[in-house]
């Protein structure tokens, strides 16, 4: 018993250094997923071995692994925990007028239990509804439901699952569909008008994720990320970038991304608030994100409701509030990060052709 410990202990501490490779192969990035899972294995793994009585010295090698997986692992983790400092300061007051709520929902394209999501969405009235895999017959259900109360909507009905819907109570400006890196691959960019009469861009996106039945690397995902912040450097404008992205937000894609925009993930400080996979609890992590530019601050975020989907929707009110933009900390790229999100767009593009944008 205590040697397959060792081996698991060696084992989970491989799996644990993986990710830090820079290899884009799915083998490899699908290790950057389950971190909490593998934080609590390897924790669990060191304690017993540390309850056995030791017979040899490769059961040290085994604690030993074990410990170093969990303590890596742990520390990854804890920027996404209660503990650690938010990125993005809570607002203060309220102010209808300067705020903005935004559901997001991968609704999965053969899932057909639309009341589940229509019923949540006249629950909470957000003023922004976004979609992801939502083909033409989900177009129809959500236009017949909610038509009357979103005058302004961006309709991408596509049956590849990366289908797009926006839906939006507050009036739309400068409305551009994109194809940013692949021709079936649809991005939303539009401006978003307060009440306040205040301007916020939306970036809204689902890059393919890196998984044998879509693709064998992460390299259009990262690629997709990365185009979107490199255009958002340098704007002092509000912006909002959501979505799934199919990536997790302590991956070193999710980060450089944040680097690389100035934008702040709202999770940091406050929990994971896993989205996927629904149906099985022990196999979640966040895939589904809102973030910020540092212009705003948080009134509310919370997981809602299943909806018959692999996914959970996320609702994020925000507030615009610049005048505390300089309570947020958003972090920037250094020379060697942006040359590496410079390298990986131009990758993309060369091996694809120069997508049109």
């Amino acid at each position: 018993m205590q040697l397959l410990f060792t081996l698991l202990g060696c084992l989970v501490l491989i799996v644990t250094l993986v990710p830090y490779l820079r290899i884009r192969h799915w083998s490899v990035r699908s290790f950057d997923f389950p971190l909490l899972q593998l934080a609590c294995i390897a924790t669990a793994l060191a304690l017993l071995q540390l309850a056995c009585q030791p017979h040899a010295w490769w059961h040290w090698c085994g604690v030993g692994a074990s410990l170093i997986a969990a303590g890596v692992q742990w520390a990854r983790i804890y920027p996404w925990t209660p503990l650690a400092r938010c990125a993005v300061v809570k607002a203060r007051e309220r102010d209808a007028s300067r705020e903005i709520t935004l559901l997001v929902s991968n609704v999965l394209t053969p899932n057909r239990q639309a009341h589940k999501l229509i019923s949540q969405v006249e629950q909470h009235r957000p003023d922004l509804l976004l979609t992801l895999e939502s083909d033409r017959w989900w177009g129809d259900r959500l236009d017949e439901a909610l038509g009357e109360q979103f005058p302004d909507a961006v309709r991408i009905p596509l049956d590849n699952l990366y289908g797009m819907h926006l839906y939006s109570r507050l009036p739309l400006e400068e409305v551009d569909v994109k194809w940013l890196i692949q021709d079936d691959i649809p991005s939303i960019h539009a401006w978003v008008r307060l009440e306040s009469g205040k301007r916020v861009r939306l970036h809204a996106l689902h890059p393919r994720p890196p998984a044998p039945s879509e693709s064998d690397e992460s390299l259009w995902r990262d690629a997709e990320l990365l185009l979107v912040g490199e255009a958002i450097v340098g704007d002092e404008r509000a912006t909002l970038v959501a979505g799934d992205l199919n990536d997790v937000a302590w991956s070193r894609t999710t980060k450089l991304f944040c680097k690389v925009s100035g934008m702040l993930d709202l999770r940091r400080g406050r929990g994971q608030y896993s989205t996927f996979h629904a149906k099985y609890p022990f196999m979640r992590w966040p895939l589904d994100h809102v973030f910020v530019s540092e212009q705003f601050t948080l009134v509310s975020m919370r997981r809602l409701k299943e909806i018959g989907s692999d996914h959970f929707p996320m609702l994020v009110t925000l507030r615009h509030d610049p005048s505390r933009a300089d309570e947020n900390e958003p972090e920037a790229a250094d020379a060697e990060e942006r040359r590496d999100a410079d390298d990986t767009i131009e990758e993309a593009k060369e091996r694809h052709g120069e997508a049109p944008v």
